[in-house]
């Protein structure tokens, strides 16, 4: 059962295209309205020097950073359809922010160049992929779970080469990344359709719900191609 069908409670055959559409607009608006809340939080955390300090004087800060971004998601993905879809944005906009303290680091580590470059070439991949998700005619259910086994195994990887430290590795493993969050892109899209087509359109709360689900499942999409992308082809800081 997957993160959307853990939450329908009926169908009803398929909507309208202009229902979709509707739907999708909301989805890009809400993950959209995340990454700028993403952008604007690192700047202002990278830009200080006093939370520079307070996050990497210790592990614990960005320990209890990360623990709280996962129990966020998954809070989200197990309640949401118990959530007002306003509440449920406003989660989502939590996550946001504190996924932006986290990726402070980038904009310390690399250049602004290698994050700048970094940034648009993610974007026009992913724009490319979401659409392919969104207008093809073909069924991505296999690929779907071809690339969850690809993850799975590229979480094994990343974990082994913490104790190897090979850069050959590291190469290997982002090429990787990008490749299968790229094929997640156009999955996840295609799904978040399918599911936009079947819910009951007078079920406005349920509409929302599906549009903010959406809106988190592609901004972790586009999130990770970004990061992936970075240590890939950025340069790092002297």
């Amino acid at each position: 059962m997957t993160q959307y069908e853990s939450y329908m409670p009926y169908s009803i055959g398929t909507n309208s295209t202009e229902l979709v559409n509707a739907i999708f607009r909301k989805v890009y608006q809400y993950m959209a309205l995340g990454l700028v809340l993403t952008t604007l939080t690192a700047w202002l955390t990278a830009s200080s020097p006093r939370m520079i300090y307070m996050l990497f004087s210790s592990r614990a800060p960005m320990v209890i950073l990360a623990v709280a971004e996962i129990g966020l998601v998954i809070y989200l993905s197990a309640a949401l359809h118990k959530l007002a879809p306003t509440t449920a944005l406003l989660l989502f906009s939590v996550y946001s922010i504190l996924n932006g303290v986290t990726c402070s680091v980038v904009l310390l580590v690399y250049t602004g160049e290698s994050v700048y470059r970094a940034f648009l070439s993610t974007a026009g991949m992913f724009g490319a992929m979401s659409l392919y998700g969104l207008y093809t005619k073909r069924d991505l259910t296999g690929m779907g779970s071809f690339l969850r086994m690809g993850l799975f195994g590229l979480i094994i990887a990343m974990v082994i080469n913490m104790f190897m430290g090979s850069s050959t590795a590291e190469i290997v493993i982002s090429i990787l990344g990008i490749i299968i969050f790229l094929g997640l892109t156009a999955y996840d899209t295609a799904k978040i359709k399918d599911f936009a087509n079947e819910i009951d359109s007078r079920d406005e709360n349920m509409v929302g719900r599906i549009a903010v689900i959406g809106a988190l499942t592609l901004y972790l999409d586009f999130i990770n191609i970004f990061l992936y992308l970075l240590r890939f082809m950025g340069r790092q800081r002297d």
